[in-house]
Order: C-alpha cells, then sequence, then structure tokens
C-alpha cells in the first residue's frame, strides 16, 4: 500500500540500510541492487510493496497507510517504483490514500534508462470513480491506465477516456489475470502492486504474486485496523472458490533502518 503518493522529487536526509539476512551486519545496502528485478525477465513479475504495523495492521488511525510510514521507507518506496514498469493499485486505495501521477526523481536517471521518466500508474476500478489528478495531470509518456468492466458507468467511462487510456474487460469484475494480461501487452512486465487489502488479496489467491515487500512499522495498532490481505468469497471481484492453500515464500533478505524492518518474500 502506497505511503507515498505523488512520490515527489525533493530531497531528503540520507538513510542507511542494515543487512540482517542473509549476510548479518553488512551496512550501507544499496536498495536498488537490493531490490533488482530477476535479470534477463521474459514474463510479467508481480511484485507488491506494503506497511503493516508490528502487531499486523495496515493503517493507522487516519485510515491510512502513511501513519506507518517513515522516512526509511519513503525512501524504499521510490527505489520501488524507479525500478518497475507500471505502478498498480485499487481504486478505493487510490481514493482513500490520495493518488496521482508518480512524479519523477533525478534519482531514477540510471534506474530509467530506455524507458518513460517515471513509470505508469494503473488503477482497477468499477465504478471509475477516481482522483481527479490521477487523470488529469500524468504525463504523456506515463498516462494512467484504467481497467473496468462493461458494466462501469458509461458517462464516466467516456469522461475518464479522455485523459487516460481505458481497458474494458468482460464479466462481472476485472480479475489479477486481466490486469497482467493487459500490462504486459503494452510491454510492462514489472509490476508494482501498492494494494490495496482487496486487490492484493486477489493477486495472492490467484497464484498471481510473485513478490511481497513489506515494511514491518515499529507501532502497535491493536486489533481494530484491517491487515494487507483482506477478502474472500463473495467480496468484490474475489473468485468463486477462496485459495485455502498455503503459498511458500523465501525471505530473500531482511533490512534494517530507523527500527523499521523490511523483508522480501519471492514466491516457491
Amino acid at each position: 500500500m502506497s505511503t507515498e503518493h505523488a512520490g515527489g522529487a525533493g530531497t531528503s536526509a540520507p538513510v542507511t540500510f542494515r543487512e540482517l539476512l542473509p549476510s548479518p551486519g553488512a551496512g550501507d545496502v544499496d536498495p536498488a541492487l537490493a531490490y533488482a528485478y530477476p535479470p534477463g525477465l521474459d514474463r510479467p513479475w508481480v511484485r507488491a510493496n506494503m506497511v503493516a504495523s508490528a502487531d499486523g495492521g495496515a493503517v493507522g488511525p487516519s485510515g491510512r497507510s502513511r501513519d506507518l510510514s517513515s522516512a526509511p521507507d519513503r525512501r524504499l518506496m521510490g527505489v520501488l517504483r524507479g525500478l518497475c514498469d507500471v505502478v498498480l493499485v485499487g481504486a478505493g486505495t487510490a481514493r482513500t490514500e490520495g493518488y496521482g501521477p508518480v512524479r519523477a526523481r533525478k534519482a531514477w536517471e540510471g534506474l530509467r534508462a530506455g524507458r518513460a521518466r517515471t513509470p505508469a500508474v494503473a488503477v482497477v476500478s468499477r465504478s471509475l470513480d477516481l482522483p481527479e489528478e490521477l487523470l488529469t495531470e500524468a504525463p504523456e509518456d506515463a498516462r494512467t491506465l484504467v481497467l473496468t468492466t462493461r458494466g462501469a458507468p458509461e458517462e464516466r467511462r467516456r469522461r475518464v477516456a479522455r485523459y487516460a487510456d481505458v481497458v474494458v474487460v468482460d464479466g462481472a469484475s476485472v480479475t489479477p489475470a486481466h490486469v497482467v494480461g493487459e500490462l504486459a501487452a503494452r510491454g510492462m512486465r514489472r509490476i508494482l502492486t501498492e494494494g490495496g487489502p482487496h486487490l492484493l488479496g486477489e493477486f495472492v489467491a490467484a497464484g498471481l504474486l510473485d513478490e511481497l515487500c513489506l515494511t514491518l512499522s515499529p507501532h502497535l495498532l491493536g486489533s481494530g485496523p484491517p491487515r494487507i490481505v483482506a477478502g474472500g468469497p463473495g467480496a468484490p471481484g474475489a473468485p468463486e472458490a477462496w485459495s485455502q492453500q498455503s503459498t511458500p515464500v523465501r525471505i530473500a533478505h531482511l533490512l534494517e533502518a530507523e527500527g523499521n524492518l523490511f523483508a522480501r518474500y519471492v514466491r516457491g
């Protein structure tokens, strides 16, 4: 889930990441190298970036994930965005967290060689109730992509299409397979999803999540807040039979900065 939504290009204080696993004690880890996508990638790779409190809550007192953020979390999020081809988000999270287009950063120049200066944002929405800025302020070479269904309000669909690229799929909902197929067809193989919990739950259930980057924030929230995944049978967009399978993941690394833990889990 996003914790820095505009992705601004402002300066920030230096952040040092310390490696805890697999090589304890390694200091000043370069996150661009630590989170590099697999070399020679010949298929879509779906990476999720989420933040949670130490007791598992996904949002803070304001109802937004930014309450759990920190300077190291924002730094890492910027790197993950710089590495990806597209940032994928559900419409509910886009509204709650106040998403706009991703802003270019000078530090990305080496990461984005041969690509647009900034990744596009792709949004999954049936209602097409989307933040205005996300539609109207995206750069022409990274236009917002909206994935919706034929049941979406026609008037809203026409308006959204004036500013964004709209993909209409058959069926009652946009499935993870639809999303991955449409993005890959546009050459967007490095997919970074920032949630929210329902969208992430759908990708996990569909077996299409390759990697989870999880920030553990040093806060306790109690039993109220949702987890980083949500949904189930009967939820909008959920599969008819919710997966009960436990998907094995391995921990590629564990980093620490300013009391925050940064775990990278890879499937298989």
